[in-house]
């Protein structure tokens, strides 16, 4: 349960993040509250639809209906996305783009809207099929909470991450966005799933120290036997009628084996140490450390691959020429050919690469059994049980834990023949081998990519293909490249406004209207590595000579704000006020903030 919820989150946040928040709606917010409306209200009436059948009066059924609405709330979570503008009424949550953490976990809240509504659906199958009733809330609460520990780590790095970016301290934003930076930021992703993770979870799940008494002494000595430090916990999922357990926590005292109640009341002493042995495996194996490596393998190939692939779709005639149409929305367009590979991508890539090592790092676990108990006989009849209780077939695959017909079939095969437990070992060392190497292989070959030259090429057709169909009777070239950063620029694509904008200066240096907005990117740049204050200045003063208009004397007076110089930037602010018509609350505004604030390099403007 908890890998396919893994999935169906993962999809949810990558589908957020690959939409893009248009500078104006195509949508009204009326007709978009209206979209999702109708959105919600079919999905409420299929989950209900689904859930009165009578399949789902068993724990199979239930599963399978869950399972089924998940893949729909996805579905409609996408068309939400592209069809109602939702990401540009969510950006009010972001405060002008400063926390854009908070618009992310604002679309999470609405794809948990999707999966609340299932939830309210599924609840009186719940109480027959689990035995337990709960008000909605109590039970929207419970699945939550249940839930949550699968995006936690996201939401808080998340947070983290923009907290630093708006940090009053310029050389540590400069620092964690360097690659050591980055470094660091994954060192905090540890420390955070060591620390703080375990005890979190525990408490969200409503887990409880196993009480002591025979059992619990048992449990703990054995575990101490095996040079295992750990504490031992009641895990209620699912009313604790699942028979199953879990180990959670890289570091002692901070580390718990987790125990369904069922699985207590079902196992014999011997099972459970079993089960116990399979857990302590986990651990011993550092299949936990695995689990991070592999999750952060996705996230440096997702990285490395995503500029080339943009320009390498956009190298093709027929989606250049969707781009520069009417027909379709730019940013509807990119997530499209763009966004979608790439969610293809992270489902191949959990399903089955994800997949193939969580399937023998469970084979490792189970046969780490023969070293602590000598045997495998505890460990098979404890998977005896566990089928014949669920009701699945022993022959059922899994995509992440192997069948367990096929679980007892290997551990035969290897009481058989011990040295096919040092081979699976091997296997997963080679494994592992040949999946760091790929992902050494794919950064260096990604870097050899000329992105640069497919960004040149990538602009020049852009020019191409949109401007002249746009300003056909302009002869002036300097106004077309002028009127291309412009573009650029309402676009959020600074670093083709600069590339526009010097192709304007060297037709002709001494435009005013260049010189001035040329300036103003070089200033207020949201890419801190485009900024260049000192030519700023120089830039500003040309346009002054030729055009000293109130916005011109605005833009110098930023420049010298910039470059030190308070009370230049201020008198030049004032001549500005002086001459405005219009706006004065602004330039009145700049005046202040030139008194009072610093210029930051790589901060908002």
């Amino acid at each position: 349960m908890i890998y396919s919820n893994l999935l169906i989150f993962l999809s949810a946040i990558f589908l957020f993040s690959i939409t893009s928040a248009p500078a104006e709606p195509s949508v009204p917010l009326l007709e978009s509250l209206l979209r999702t409306a109708v959105i919600f209200a079919a999905y409420a009436y299929l989950a209900r639809r689904i859930f009165r059948g009578a399949g789902t009066r068993s724990s199979a059924g239930y599963f399978r209906a869950e399972k089924k609405l998940s893949i729909l709330a996805i579905v409609l979570f996408a068309g939400l996305l592209f069809f109602t503008d939702i990401k540009y009424y969510f950006a009010v949550f972001g405060f002008g783009d400063r926390l854009p953490a908070l618009v992310n976990i604002a679309g999470l809240a609405l794809f948990i809207s999707f999966l609340s509504i299932m939830w309210g659906a599924a609840r009186k199958s719940y109480s027959v099929v689990f035995g337990k009733h709960y008000q909605l809330s109590s039970f929207l609460a419970l699945n939550i909470k249940t839930n949550l520990p699968i995006v936690l780590p996201w939401v808080a790095l998340s947070l983290f991450y923009d907290l630093l970016a708006i940090a009053p301290f310029g050389g540590l934003r400069t620092f964690v966005y360097s690659t050591w930076g980055d470094l660091l930021f994954f060192g905090i992703f540890l420390l955070f799933v060591m620390i703080f993770f375990p005890p979190l979870v525990r408490r969200l799940w409503g887990c409880m120290e196993l009480p002591e008494g025979r059992l619990s002494d048992h449990l703990s000595e054995f575990c101490r036997r095996q040079n295992f430090a750990v504490e031992l916990y009641i895990w209620p999922l699912f009313e604790g009628k699942v028979l199953t357990a879990g180990v959670m926590g890289l570091v002692p005292g901070l580390r718990y084996i987790l125990l369904t109640p069922a699985i207590i009341e079902t196992m014999t002493v011997t099972e459970l140490e079993a089960v116990m042995a399979h857990e302590i495996g986990h651990v011993k194996k550092k299949h936990l450390l695995m689990y991070i490596l592999l999750i952060g393998g996705f996230s440096l190939v997702a990285g490395l691959l995503a500029e080339p692939f943009f320009y390498y779709v956009f190298s093709f005639e027929w989606v250049f020429q969707l781009l520069t149409g009417e027909r379709i929305n730019p940013d509807t367009l990119v997530a499209l050919v763009v966004g979608v590979p790439f969610l293809i991508l992270l489902l191949i890539y959990f399903r089955f690469v994800f997949g193939y090592f969580i399937r023998n790092f469970e084979r490792q676990a189970d046969l780490y059994v023969f070293k602590v108990l000598g045997s495998i006989r505890a460990l098979v009849s404890a998977f005896d049980k566990i089928a014949e209780t669920s009701g699945q077939s022993r022959n059922k695959p899994n995509w992440h834990h192997f069948g367990i017909g096929e679980r007892i079939d290997t551990l035969e095969a290897c009481e058989k023949d011990p040295s096919l437990i040092a081979r699976q070992d091997r296997k997963v060392r080679w494994s592992l081998l040949v999946y760091l190497l790929v992902l050494i292989s794919a950064a260096v070959f990604v870097k050899q990519v000329p992105t640069d030259d497919m960004a040149r090429s990538y602009e020049e057709k852009y020019i191409e293909l949109d401007l002249l169909s746009r300003v056909q009777n302009i002869e002036d070239k300097a106004l077309w490249f002028q009127l291309v950063g412009d573009l650029m620029i309402n676009r959020q694509m600074e670093r083709r406004a600069l590339v526009a904008y010097n192709k304007a200066l060297e037709i002709d240096p001494d435009n005013p209207m260049v010189l001035n907005n040329l300036a103003w990117l070089l200033l207020t740049s949201k890419d801190a590595t485009l900024r260049d204050h000192l030519r700023a200045m120089n830039l500003a003063q040309r346009a002054v000579l030729k055009s000293p208009e109130p916005h011109v004397l605005d833009t110098l007076a930023t420049a010298y704000w910039a470059n030190g110089l308070v009370d230049e930037a201020i008198s030049t602010e004032q001549e500005a006020l002086e001459k405005a018509t219009s706006q004065r609350t602004f330039y009145q505004g700049q005046i202040e903030k030139f008194r009072t604030e610093r210029y930051e390099p790589s901060s908002s403007m």
